[in-house]
């Protein structure tokens, strides 16, 4: 419907009266409610953010200002968006629009509202399936569940995009859905991500909603929301989803610039007081739902929050911290020290990921956690010049082993049980003595047969369910024939 056709409908005209883009306060439209979609003459369109005496607030949409004396209609709509099988491999805006020229979305029957109420306590189910993120000091240190929203945090690039595509990688190939949120980025970045999602291989099964960083502010306010959106949609399909949220410090930037442009009162360092709620809101339509059609479903959320130099105690790190089911924590520090993926265990939580293993990963979770904190005494005794022990010489030649086998630069990931196989050869002696390059090189063997080797996946597979604990896999892996360099 066209500007004249909405004026006609509901009866009532307004004008812009005064504009500080984003926000245009409209004079007149008495029926106006908040989140209704206003359209002008000149064909821009905006949300109603705020009632005011004789006024009405818009946030607009488009990229320039809307001119003072223009004319608006109300529309009787609030933001929606078009969902369908056929926006997966689309980047799209807010609106459901694409990004890409050479490839339209096609129309789709059915539209749902960007911003809906979060399900109750009685629609939801106790997280109880584990999340496999492909990345190996994640899924035994850190593990994750489906359902749940782990806060991926850290300074500018640590590795905590990469780290989020792998999660999709791993899940894709799971059977789940993604949907990539970015928030305010530059274009080039945009288009690196779909470019990395492409290399992939699972561009085709993830659904990009991006906002650049020169687009409205009511545009980049609205990603996340229509993010969601979509991921419910393929969540009433009876999919799970996996959502990204590239990230929410530039959604609260946008947040506050908007509130304070709207001369609302300005909080902890300017942010409005309703900044929590508004993420915490967000937040609250991901989870493990109990859907009445299709049982057990989930919305995995990724959201990603940046710190500045490693500084996880501000405003929106400790709200977002305080509303999501745990942290992964990226240290500069570990990443100029060639750590890849830069995760501190020590300061990354899950609140609800454990509950999701089985015993034995329980069991190497806490025991990789118990020798990184004493390596960490091992290095600050050995910093006093003390002669060191060939016990604790031992220990800090295991620790580079461990290391190793984190290390992920080349690999986008590592299925669940070949994971518990190389932790086994890199806890045990099978890498002891070994050059850095020899154990990459065994790294890349075993996971080489263990993608494109039935027999020897078939007989990793059942090694892991036949131990129960580290002992009796340990004790395992010394009869565990071939190892690759050996293979008959």
């Amino acid at each position: 419907m066209q500007f004249n056709e909405y004026l006609e409908k509901t009866n009532e005209i307004g004008f812009a009266e005064r504009v500080i883009a984003p926000l245009v306060y409209v004079e007149g439209l008495p029926g106006a409610k908040p989140q209704e979609i206003i359209i002008f003459e000149s064909g821009e369109q905006g949300m109603v953010t705020s009632l005011g005496e004789g006024f009405v607030e818009v946030l607009s949409f488009a990229q320039l200002p809307v001119r003072v004396g223009t004319r608006a209609a109300r529309t009787d709509r609030v933001p929606e968006l078009p969902v369908g099988e056929a926006l997966l491999g689309h980047i799209i805006d807010s609106f459901g629009a694409s990004l890409d020229p050479s490839r339209p979305v096609p129309l789709f029957s059915e539209t749902r509202p960007i911003d809906t109420i979060a399900p109750g306590t009685g629609a939801r189910s106790r997280i109880k399936r584990a999340c496999e993120t492909g990345v190996t000091m994640a899924d035994l240190m850190i593990p994750l569940g489906k359902g749940q929203r782990e806060l991926v945090m850290g300074d500018q690039k640590t590795g905590k995009s990469l780290f989020v595509m792998r999660v999709l990688l791993s899940q894709v190939l799971q059977g789940s859905v993604g949907v990539y949120a970015i928030m305010g980025k530059g274009k080039i970045a945009i288009r690196q991500i779909e470019e990395t999602l492409a290399r992939m291989g699972i561009l085709d099964r993830v659904v990009i909603v991006a906002s650049s960083a020169d687009t409205g502010a009511g545009m980049i306010h609205n990603t996340p929301y229509s993010a969601m959106t979509i991921a419910e949609y393929f969540r009433d399909c009876g999919k799970d989803v996996c959502v990204v949220l590239d990230d929410l410090t530039t959604h609260a930037k946008m947040y506050r610039e908007i509130a304070l442009l709207g001369r609302r009162f300005p909080g902890r360092n300017s942010y409005p007081s309703d900044i929590f709620y508004a993420h915490a809101r967000l937040l609250e339509r991901a989870g493990n739902f109990l859907m009445p059609k299709t049982g057990e479903v989930s919305i995995t959320c990724l959201p990603i929050v940046e710190t500045v130099q490693g500084d996880v105690t501000g405003y929106i790190q400790t709200n977002s911290m305080s509303m999501t089911d745990g942290h992964i924590f990226f240290d500069h520090a570990l990443f100029l020290e060639g750590r890849r993926p830069a995760i501190d265990p020590f300061l990354s939580v899950t609140r609800v990921g454990r509950q999701t293993q089985s015993p034995l990963r329980q069991e190497i979770g806490r025991a990789l956690t118990h020798f990184l904190r004493e390596m960490e005494d091992i290095h600050n005794f050995a910093h006093f010049g003390a002669e060191l022990g060939q016990h604790i010489k031992d220990a800090i030649e295991k620790e580079s082993r461990i290391i190793q086998f984190f290390d992920q630069t080349a690999y986008d990931k590592i299925p669940s049980n070949a994971q518990i196989l190389l932790f086994a050869y890199a806890w045990g002696d099978t890498w002891k003595r070994k050059e850095k390059n020899e154990i990459q090189a065994e790294i890349k063997e075993i996971l080489f047969l263990y993608e494109s080797d039935a027999a020897f996946r078939g007989r990793t597979d059942d090694l892991v369910a036949a131990s129960a604990t580290m002992d009796m896999l340990l004790a395992a892996i010394k009869n565990f024939k071939p190892l690759p360099q050996n293979t008959a």
